[in-house]
C-alpha cells in the first residue's frame, strides 16, 4: 500500500478487498468489504474469515485455501455465503490470490469479494415464480436469457437489458434474426466457452464463467454469466437459462491491481516481485543459454543531493527508457532496486549479450550528446553472466552478474563522478550570476591571501577548489530566485539560504570534494555570528571559509550585477573596512588590503 494511486484504488474499489496475513487474519480491509459483510473494517480486523462465513460454506473454502497455501494453485474463486451480524446470509463471489513472496512473512494472500445478493435473489425469484418474469426481468441488471443448446446459442427469450449490455435489441437476437449470440462472443473465447458448457451440462452443475463480448459499436466488454441446463425427465437438455451482467469495471480494477503488483510505478518496467517469478519460469534447458545483465546508474545519490529527488527520478525514468529501447521480444527487463535494473535474455549467448551491452552504452552516449549542457548525464555500470545447461544455477548466475556490475562500478567510480561533477559545475555557472572568470579571480585572490597567512600547499589547493565550487549548492535553487533583478522577498531569502547546505551534501557525496564540504557549508557565516546556516562566530568559522568570505565580497562589489553596477576600488575598500569585525575577520581584511590589494591606510579595529 505504498503509492497514493494504489491507496486510492484500494479505498474506492467497488469490490471488497482484504489483505490477509498468515493464518487467515486480516491485515487491512477497505470500506466496501465492510459494507458487503455488514461489519465495520475495525471489526473485520479482529475476526477470522470463518467467523462470518456460513457454516455450510467453510469447508469448501478451507480446502481451496489449503491447496493455495501448499503452492498447488496460485489462487481460486468460488461463490459462498457470509453471515451478517444479524445472521442474514449474503451471497458473494470470492476471488483469492496469493501474495506470498520470498522472505515476506507478513502478507499471505488477498481476498476480493463481490456482492451477488441481487443476482442470486433474482435467480431464485425466476425459479420460484414464472408469473413474475414480465415484471422482474426488465429491471434486472444485464441480460436474462433462455436459449437452445446449439452452436449458436439460439435465443428463445432475451430480457430488455440486452440493449444496454450489447447495443443490440432483444428482438435482434431472438431466433437469430439479425445475429446469433455466438457472434457477440469474442472469437478467441467461443470454443472455450462451448467446452465449459458441455462439461457443466454433463455434470449437471451451474455454469459460472467470465468472457469478453463485442458490442454493436465494436467495444469489448467483459461479462459474467451464470446459468444452468433445463432437463426433461429422460435427462435430455431442453434449454439453457441464465443471467449475463457487465463486469468490465471490475475486470479493469483487477487488471490495474495486477499491473501495479507486477510493475514499478516510476518507470513502468517490471518490478523485483515479477523478476523473481521470471527467474523460476526461465529455469528451463530449452531457454539456455540464458544471459543476465545487471545494470546500475552511476552517481544517482550525487544527482539527488544536487538537484533533489524529483530530478533523480527523471534520471531513473530516462535510464529505463534507454534500456527499454534495446529490449527484444521474449526478454524481461525489471527495475530490481532504487538504481538497479536487470535483463533476462533467453536463448542469448555471451557474444550477443556483450553486443547488447555495447548497444546500451551507445544509447547512453547518444542521450548524453543530446543533453550536452545538462547535468543529468546518464552513466551506468553493467555486469554479465550466462546460464548454460549443466552450469551454475540461475540464482548463482544472477549473483555473478551483480558482482561483476559492482566491480565495474568501483573501477569507474572516480571517472563517472568526475563527469557528473563537471556537468554540475557547468550547470552552476550557467544558472547563477557566477562566471568562470569570477571563480578564477576569487581563486587567485584567495590563494594570495592564503600565502600571506602562511598556509600549507595542501590548504592552498583546498582554498582554490573552494573558491571555484563554493556556490555549488546554487544548482538546487530556483532560477527565478538566482537571477531576480530586484531584492528577494523573505520567503525567497529562506530558499536562497539553503544553498550552502545543498553544496555541503553534494560535496560529501564525492571523495574528491569531501575535504572542502565543511568550508562550503560555512562560507556565509559572519564574524559577529549573524550569518547562516549555523550562526557560527569568530574563530568558530573555519579559516578557509573566512578567507573566502573576504575575497568573495570584494569581487562581488567590484563586478556588475543585475541589481547594481560595480563599485570603484576606493568604495569597495571602504566597504570591506566597514564590515571588518562584523561580517569579516578583521585580521584577514587588513591582510587582504595590505598584502593582496597593496592598499595602505589606518589600522582596522575589530
Amino acid at each position: 500500500m505504498q503509492s497514493s494511486v494504489y491507496r486510492t484504488l484500494f479505498d474506492e474499489a467497488p469490490l471488497g478487498i482484504a489483505v490477509m496475513g498468515p493464518g487467515g487474519h486480516p491485515l487491512e480491509v477497505n470500506r466496501r468489504f465492510g459494507e458487503i459483510t455488514g461489519y465495520s473494517p475495525s471489526e473485520i480486523l479482529s475476526m477470522s474469515w470463518e467467523e462470518y462465513t456460513h457454516p455450510e460454506d467453510i469447508e469448501g473454502d478451507r480446502q481451496q485455501m489449503k491447496r493455495m497455501l501448499a503452492g498447488e494453485i496460485s489462487g481460486y474463486q468460488l461463490d459462498k455465503r457470509y453471515l451478517k451480524p444479524d445472521g442474514t446470509p449474503v451471497w458473494i463471489r470470492l476471488h483469492v490470490a496469493s501474495l506470498q513472496e520470498a522472505g515476506d512473512r507478513d502478507i499471505s494472500y488477498m481476498s476480493m469479494i463481490e456482492d451477488l445478493s441481487d443476482l442470486m435473489g433474482s435467480r431464485q425469484a425466476l425459479e420460484e415464480s414464472e408469473r413474475s418474469k414480465s415484471m422482474l426481468l426488465p429491471n434486472l441488471p444485464g441480460l436474462a436469457y433462455r436459449c437452445r443448446n446449439d452452436r449458436d446459442w439460439t435465443m428463445e427469450f432475451v430480457s430488455e437489458g440486452c440493449l444496454e449490455l450489447t447495443g443490440w435489441s432483444a428482438e435482434d437476437l431472438l431466433h437469430n434474426r439479425q445475429l446469433t449470440f455466438s457472434d457477440l462472443i469474442h472469437s478467441q473465447w467461443r470454443d472455450r466457452l462451448r467446452e465449459q458448457w458441455d462439461q457443466v451440462l454433463k455434470d449437471r452443475r451451474i455454469f459460472r464463467g467470465e468472457y469478453p463480448i463485442i458490442t454493436r459499436k465494436g467495444e469489448s466488454r467483459w461479462v459474467y454469466e451464470q446459468g444452468q441446463g433445463i432437463f426433461d425427465s429422460e435427462g435430455r437438455v431442453l434449454a439453457l437459462e441464465g443471467m449475463i451482467i457487465d463486469i468490465s469495471d471490475r475486470k479493469k480494477m483487477e487488471d490495474e491491481i495486477r499491473y501495479m503488483s507486477d510493475h514499478d510505478s516510476l518507470t513502468g518496467l517490471y518490478n523485483f516481485r515479477y523478476a523473481e517469478r521470471a527467474w523460476e519460469e526461465m529455469e528451463k534447458p530449452d531457454l539456455y543459454p540464458l544471459s543476465v545483465i545487471s545494470v546500475d546508474i552511476n552517481g544517482l545519490k550525487l544527482i539527488n543531493d544536487a538537484f533533489g529527488h524529483a530530478q533523480g527520478d527523471i534520471l531513473i525514468r530516462d535510464t529505463a527508457g534507454i534500456l527499454r529501447s534495446v529490449l527484444r521480444q521474449g526478454e524481461v527487463l525489471a527495475r530490481t532496486g532504487g538504481d538497479e535494473f536487470q535483463f533476462l535474455m533467453p536463448r542469448t549467448g555471451r557474444r550477443e549479450a556483450q553486443q547488447r551491452m555495447e548497444a546500451i552504452r551507445e544509447a547512453c552516449g547518444e542521450y548524453n550528446r543530446r543533453r550536452l549542457h545538462d547535468a543529468l548525464q546518464v552513466s551506468v555500470s553493467m555486469g554479465l553472466a550466462v546460464r548454460t545447461e549443466g552450469g551454475s544455477s540461475l540464482e548463482e548466475v544472477i549473483r555473478l552478474a551483480e558482482d561483476r556490475m559492482y566491480k565495474e562500478k568501483l573501477l569507474d567510480h572516480k571517472s563517472s563522478h568526475s563527469t557528473i561533477l563537471t556537468s554540475i559545475r557547468a550547470t552552476m555557472f550557467a544558472r547563477s550570476q557566477e562566471t568562470e572568470e569570477h571563480a578564477a579571480r576569487m581563486a587567485q585572490n584567495s590563494r594570495e591571501l592564503g600565502r600571506a597567512l602562511g598556509l600549507t600547499p595542501g590548504e592552498l589547493n583546498d582554498l582554490e577548489l573552494l573558491a571555484t565550487l563554493h556556490d555549488l549548492g546554487k544548482v538546487g535553487i530556483d532560477d527565478r530566485i538566482l537571477n531576480k533583478p530586484g531584492p528577494l522577498t523573505p520567503e525567497e531569502w529562506v530558499e536562497m539560504k539553503r544553498h550552502p547546505e545543498i553544496g555541503f551534501r553534494i560535496a560529501m557525496s564525492s571523495p574528491d570534494l569531501a575535504p572542502i564540504a565543511q568550508y562550503i557549508l560555512s562560507h556565509h557565516e559572519r564574524w559577529d555570528g549573524s550569518g547562516y546556516p549555523r550562526g557560527l562566530a569568530g574563530q568558530e568559522i573555519p579559516l578557509l571559509s573566512r578567507i573566502l568570505a573576504v575575497a568573495d565580497a570584494f569581487d562581488a562589489m567590484t563586478t556588475d550585477r543585475i541589481y547594481r553596477p560595480a563599485l570603484g576600488l576606493t568604495e569597495a575598500v571602504e566597504e570591506l573596512r566597514r564590515g571588518a569585525g562584523t561580517q569579516f575577520d578583521p585580521h584577514l581584511v587588513r591582510l587582504f588590503l595590505e598584502e593582496v590589494l597593496m592598499v595602505n591606510g589606518e589600522e582596522i579595529q575589530p
